[in-house]
């Protein structure tokens, strides 16, 4: 039977669900759960497909969701982290009731780059699905290389969302051509403008995969949302800046 990997730890009285990224699974949480965890009740999740979600094979964004939260909590923040902030935000479109609040973590309503919107060009996320088959581990590497780039502790942070990676089995191939599928193709910048729950979304100023560019675009779209841009992180701050990430979040639980 096919079921998500799911752990419940932490002493605070607010639910939090973290989702990670493409490719990697909830160990990516390590660095930020001991402080959290005396905050919120964290709720750790492997995606579908990744980590120890076993069985899995590509889904479409609607489908990772609703598995995803028809495990959750019934009012809790919902954060996630670059493909995960896609699935956080697919949840609280779908399920507003069971969101208390989203966060986005270098992540983007539209990964992928058109016309007057900047993005990842979408042969590099094509390159990558055809690079899968022929260097499956090699691609996995190039793709977490490109996440801390620039940053002043870029191998460190890079060994450490490598180990993430390899602590567990790696996902399938078509797992990972269907979530860089999700990518490429979906586009949430307009049903993202009818959210009412509170919305914050948290970027890297290095990050080369969610360019610093949409940030301004994003506060015009969605008014009601808060933006906050880490100096000198790039696209994992959590693992460059934990404390200050951390903080982040502890804010949210005060009015």
């Amino acid at each position: 039977m096919k079921d998500i990997w799911w752990q419940t730890k932490g002493e605070g009285d607010v639910d939090l669900v973290l989702l990670h990224g493409w490719g990697l699974n909830s160990q990516v949480w390590d660095c930020i759960t001991p402080e959290l965890s005396s905050h919120f009740t964290l709720h750790l999740v492997d995606l579908p497909g990744y980590g120890r979600s076993t069985g899995f094979g590509a889904l479409t964004l609607t489908q990772m969701a609703d598995i995803v939260l028809s495990h959750a909590p019934v009012n809790a923040i919902w954060l996630g982290w670059s493909l995960g902030g896609l699935v956080a935000s697919k949840i609280a479109l779908l399920a507003p009731e069971r969101v208390r609040a989203l966060v986005t973590v270098a992540s983007s309503p539209c990964f992928s780059a058109r016309d007057d919107w900047p993005g990842i060009k979408p042969d590099v996320l094509a390159g990558f699905q055809q690079q899968l088959s022929a260097d499956f581990q090699r691609t996995v590497e190039r793709f977490l290389a490109l996440q801390t780039l620039g940053t002043e502790t870029a191998r460190q942070d890079a060994r450490m969302l490598k180990s993430a990676v390899l602590a567990l089995e790696m996902p399938s191939t078509e797992v990972l051509n269907g979530g860089l599928e999700i990518l490429k193709t979906e586009d949430l910048r307009e049903d993202l403008c009818a959210l009412t729950v509170p919305f914050l979304r948290l970027y890297g100023w290095l990050d080369g995969l969610v360019p610093r560019k949409i940030v301004p675009q994003l506060d015009e779209m969605w008014p009601a949302s808060k933006a906050f841009i880490f100096p000198k992180a790039a696209h994992a701050p959590f693992i460059s800046h934990p404390a200050e990430f951390c903080d982040a979040l502890i804010a949210l639980k005060t009015p």
